[in-house]
């Protein structure tokens, strides 16, 4: 879909305010004018091939096309040019372990030892990187501990996330419960967020994921999972059909079949390729 006419005379603006191509580029990227960023920032690094910034980005970018080697080629220059960015190193370790996900079984320990390598770079060069830590977090949580997989050190860094944002600490703290199927306390945790934030998005959607998980507090779930689509969610949060998905399984558990059905077709409709509401459905005819 073209950008519309106010976007472009925004852009416009943004990049003739832009002091550097560097700038530019960056302005672009946050368009979400993908094709021209990639443009632009190849352009700076043909011509300035010590540019962190435009491996930085050029990595990114290959992030979202999916293409795994080059995203960890780019952001591996990245660092490598400006080692004290602690950024550079966190999404290094995303592309580790997106990387180790898709590597052969004889490559997938080497690159989760570089992914927890990269995510605990970002966590000593910025203590308070808390998309860092969310993602030791997230490592922990997954890898075995041959691969230096811990949940006891994935509860440190949510104490320490807890330490410089709350509300973020708590949620994350209650994910951790439920992996280990402390349900009342997850519950509870979950709560507690939403009393002094009563539109976090996570915590709504997250407490409609665990009825739905568990066969508890299913009323609750429902009234939580419908106050979160009338929000907006955050970067790397569960999308609107997740919630409608997460509706229909709150449907099956009350025996519902049509709700069911028709919580599962609004998640296709939002997102035709949602394949646990695809999956879903199919089981239900």
């Amino acid at each position: 879909m073209k950008p519309s006419f106010p976007l472009l005379l925004l852009c416009t603006a943004a990049l003739l305010r832009a002091a550097t191509p560097n700038e530019a580029a960056a302005v672009l990227f946050q368009a979400k004018k993908f094709p021209a960023a990639r443009a632009a920032f190849e352009q700076i690094a043909a011509t300035t091939p010590n540019n962190a910034e435009a491996h930085y980005y050029l990595g990114l970018l290959a992030e979202r096309r999916n293409d795994t080697d080059e995203a960890v080629r780019q952001l591996e220059l990245a660092t490598t040019l400006a080692p004290t960015i602690s950024d550079y190193f966190a999404d290094l370790g995303d592309a580790y372990g997106t990387a180790a996900r898709t590597a052969s079984i004889f490559s997938q320990l080497g690159y989760a030892k570089k992914c927890l390598a990269a995510l605990e770079k970002a966590v000593a060069l910025d203590p308070d990187n808390l998309d860092a830590r969310n993602g030791l977090i997230s490592y922990h949580q997954q890898a075995p501990g041959f691969a230096g997989g811990s949940m006891a050190k994935a509860y440190v860094q949510a104490a320490e996330i807890r330490k410089r944002n709350p509300t973020m600490g708590a949620t994350v703290l209650a994910q951790l419960y439920v992996t280990d199927k402390k349900y009342d306390e997850a519950f509870a945790l979950f709560e507690e967020t939403l009393k002094t934030a009563p539109d976090n998005y996570l915590a709504l959607y997250s407490i409609g994921r665990l009825a739905a998980l568990t066969g508890q507090r299913l009323a609750r779930g429902e009234q939580t999972l419908r106050r979160s689509l009338t929000l907006t969610p955050g970067k790397n949060e569960p999308p609107h059909a997740a919630a409608h998905w997460r509706l229909g399984n709150l449907a099956e558990k009350r025996g519902e079949k049509p709700a069911a059905r028709a919580a599962y077709e609004a998640a296709l409709k939002l997102d035709p390729a949602f394949k646990p509401a695809s999956d879903s459905l199919a089981k239900l005819n």
